[in-house]
Order: C-alpha cells, then structure tokens, then sequence
C-alpha cells in the first residue's frame, strides 16, 4: 500500500506546539493537494493545514483537543496512484503516537526531569543556548519545560537565579504571550537593531483620502491611513530592496549574506486581548489602495475572529505597528525576525510648526524606523525613512 503521512508543518517563526480543532474531512473521505483538511489552533490563531497529496483519507492518528508538534503524522492519505493501481486499503496502518507526553508540565520540585537529549544533542531553544554560554553553565542538569523537555529561555534563567518580581502572583502567559515573549527575546538576543526618526505632515494625505472617498463607489472599502501607509512602504521597499531582506548565516562566517525577497509583502501588527498579531499582506507593490483597503479588512477580522489561514500569517518581510489615535507620540518597535525593519507610528497630533516663514498648525505623527544593523546603517536608513516621508507627503497615489 502506497501511503502518505499528512504530518504538522511549521506555521510562522516560533510554533512549535497546536491543538487539534476539528477534521474538516472524513474518514474515506477523497482528498485534493492544498485543500483545507483540518484546523488546529496555534499560539496566535486557529488556521487551516492543507491536505498534503491527492488521494483518500484512510486514517486520522490524532482527533479533536490533541496536541501535536511540528512534524508530527496526524493521519494517513492512500495516494490516488495506489487506488487506481488496485491497491488494496486492508492492510495495517501506523499506529497512532501516544498523546500522553505531547503537553509537558512545568517542573515542580527537586525530581523535575533534567534537559531531554536528542542523541548526544540537547534540545534547545538557540536563545536559551546563547544565555547558557554567555553565563558558562551546562545544559545538562537544566530541566527543559518546552515541547518535549526542550530547554527554553525562562528555564535558563531560573537556573542561574535571574530576578523574579515580588509583590504580586505569579500570572502564567497565554499562548499568544507565550510565542510574543519567545520571538521578542530571539530578536534581542541575537539582531543588533538600532533606530532612526522623522516625522510626517498629513494634510496632503488628509486631502487626498477625502477626495478619494468622495467619488469612489458605495461598494468600495474605507480606506483607512493603514492604506496609504501599507502602499508607501511597498514602494520604498522596492527602491531600497536591503531593508526588505533576510539576514543568513553567521556573521562571523564567510556563508553570511543578505537575502533579498522577491516582493513587498507587509505585516500589519494588531493588537488583540493579551497579545498582537500580524497578519500579511502580500505583493503589496503590486496592488491599489482599494485592493489593499480590501484584503487589510478581511485579514484583520479574521484575525480578530481567531480565524487567520495559514498563508495570513506567512511570509512578511517588513512589518508596520501603528497604535492609532490613542497611542504615544512616539514608540520603537521590535524587529520581528527574520524580518531586518519595522516602522513604528505615533498618534496624529496637532504640532505648531513654521512654514516658509509663518508658524501654522499642521497635522504631524512620528516614525521610528527599527532597523538590523547587520543589514543596513544609518545612513541608508535615513534615505529610506525620508523617501517614505516625501511619499506620504506626496499626492501619487495607485487606486
């Protein structure tokens, strides 16, 4: 019997755990590569998993509520080669993982298990091995409270006596929390990031939008400042492609480079009840505010509905977090890797300033452009940062 293992892969940069929420198909059921088979809920959403060939599902190893890891075999697909070739489905399949170990518990006292090993290797995050380094302890006597008994940050720290706040209990962190914290502290520890400022006037653009809205259809979506904001960075990105890149490799090592992506394909940061996220849009250079308008309002209310696909949250190579009218004047964003930059914008404020000689009022916000300074240096930052300023400020714009 040909059979093929539909197996959990990897969504977004730091999942490593998801729960089974419902099969989407049955049991017998035919399948076609790429259609939504199931939905499991990961630490920013709940998303679709793609049937992994063409053929029938004769087995599902793992129902509803289970928790699986990256890689695990959540079910079998007889290949649509088996069935035509006769291929008899009777035979024995795989046994179906024991489930019992899949959500570890925190350690507890003096018997807590010691670091799971791979091999010879212990598992670990690369944040928690950087720390153990720096700080020149072992890993082996560590107890691992990740996904299989793999060694993470907090477990680091707990082990060389890093300070605890005092004075309030002990809150544990949500999922979401959870992988915020874990990517936050990858970004720290290993992205030196530094960060340039400028600010922006919105009368042109305030003009514009109206105009805008004025003549466009009853059907057409309301163009918001995210809009603009999201068709301005594609087009600065395209004419500064090293802040839409990758970093790779060790920087010490002469395999180090910068990988440039192949399109603008933006994340626009959300805030949601205890965490963030990020949906993206993509090929954002390719496309007019009202498309852009169009797919910013359905990614976000799927993601405020727990509803993000797969594809929404993949694949950003520049992210954008702008906190609306009752956020700071000003703030710095993390880097989100691999991503090298992220714009951070403050509230629209009214701010007396001179022009050609008058002190007037004008509409103005702050951007701060967080930058990977392996990628690229101030200079360079300052460019891009004031070719987003002049287009902004400009009245060229793609409907």
């Amino acid at each position: 019997m040909t059979l093929i293992a539909q197996e959990i892969p990897k969504v977004g940069l730091v999942m490593e755990e998801v729960r089974v929420v419902r099969w989407l198909k049955n049991v017998g059921d035919n399948l076609i590569a790429g259609e939504p088979l199931l939905e499991v809920e990961t630490e920013k959403s709940v998303v679709e998993i793609e049937a992994a060939a063409n053929g029938r599902l004769v087995q599902i190893l793992m129902q509803p509520d289970s928790r699986a890891l990256v890689g695990d075999q959540v079910a079998w697909i007889e290949t649509a080669d088996a069935q035509s070739a006769g291929v008899a489905t009777a035979a024995p399949l795989p046994r179906a993982p024991d489930l019992r170990t899949r959500v570890p518990t925190a350690p507890t006292g003096p018997t807590a298990p010691t670091a799971a090993r791979d091999g010879e290797r212990i598992r670990s995050t690369p944040v928690a091995r950087k720390l153990a380094a720096e700080r020149g302890i072992g890993l082996e006597g560590i107890a691992g409270t990740g996904p299989g008994g793999r060694v993470q940050l907090d477990d680091v720290q707990r082990a060389i006596g890093a300070p605890r706040a005092v004075g309030a209990a002990a809150q544990p962190l949500s999922p979401m929390r959870r992988a915020l914290a874990r990517a936050m502290s990858i970004s720290q520890a290993t992205i030196p990031q530094f960060t340039v400022a400028r600010s922006v006037e919105w009368t042109v653009l305030q003009a514009v939008r109206l105009e805008i809205s004025a003549r466009a259809p009853e059907a057409s979506p309301k163009l918001s400042l995210n809009d603009f904001l999201l068709q301005a960075v594609a087009r600065a990105l395209i004419e500064f492609p090293t802040l839409n890149a990758t970093f790779s490799g060790d920087p010490g090592s002469a395999d180090a480079r910068v990988i440039p992506a192949s399109g603008a394909h933006i994340g626009l940061v959300v805030a949601v009840d205890n965490g963030l996220l990020v949906p993206v849009i993509h090929d954002v250079e390719q496309l007019g505010l009202v498309e852009i308008a169009r797919r910013r309002q359905d990614a976000v209310a799927r993601g405020l509905k727990g509803r993000l696909k797969r594809e929404d949250g993949d694949g950003a190579t520049f992210s954008v977090s702008n906190l609306g009218a009752n956020g700071p004047d000003r703030f710095t964003a993390i880097i989100n890797p691999p991503q090298s930059a992220i714009l951070a914008v403050g509230r629209q404020r009214d701010c007396v300033v001179a022009r050609e000689g008058a002190v007037v009022v004008r509409p103005l916000s702050d951007l701060t452009l967080t930058v990977d300074h392996r990628v690229a240096d101030g200079r360079l930052a300052s460019q891009f940062l004031a070719r987003l300023v002049a287009i902004l400020e400009g009245r060229d714009w793609r409907l």
